[in-house]
């Protein structure tokens, strides 16, 4: 007999002025990196950044090409950015931002492939990354974990065991 199944998650509601320092910073450069994006075809311009355990911000922002699966959104270039150009940096938060191209903030979620990468992310470094998206009317969601996104996410343990 089939059972359910219910999987809970906590996600807090803010006004931006109940965002940390770090946090608000984190917004702001999340929203200051789509003013980068090269996105010439849907017009829908995305940053993403990398709060690290050093204090600093590290950016990045979707990537169109003609040959439409060949661009990048936001979130992976920002992540496999930081992967190749200093691996050794944890990072301790992330935010993500989205609008049209002449256009104020929108509410924009990561794709699925995003959050298959983010969560492996998390997992490789061993601790949560917590998350702020747009919410309705203004509101930032924070998520406490990336993996709140994806909680049945595809892992190396998946993957038959190596011979």
């Amino acid at each position: 007999m089939a059972q359910l199944l219910n999987v809970t998650i906590q996600v807090d509601v803010l006004s931006p002025a109940e965002l940390t320092p770090d946090e608000a910073l984190t917004w702001q450069q999340a929203r200051a990196a789509t003013n980068n994006a090269y996105a010439p075809f849907s017009q829908f311009h995305v940053g993403a950044a990398l709060l690290l355990d050093d204090g600093s911000v590290f950016q990045g922002n979707n990537q169109e090409n003609p040959a439409y699966p060949s661009g990048l959104c936001a979130e992976r270039t920002a992540m496999f950015g930081l992967a190749v150009s200093q691996p050794e940096r944890r990072i301790v938060g992330m935010a993500v931002a989205a609008r049209p191209k002449n256009g104020d903030f929108v509410v924009g979620m990561p794709c699925g492939a995003c959050r298959q990468v983010m969560t492996d992310y998390e997992v490789r470094q061993g601790q949560p990354i917590p998350l702020l998206l747009l919410g309705p009317d203004d509101t930032i969601y924070r998520f406490r974990s990336l993996a709140d996104l994806l909680p049945f996410q595809f892992t190396k343990e998946n993957l038959p065991p190596r011979e």
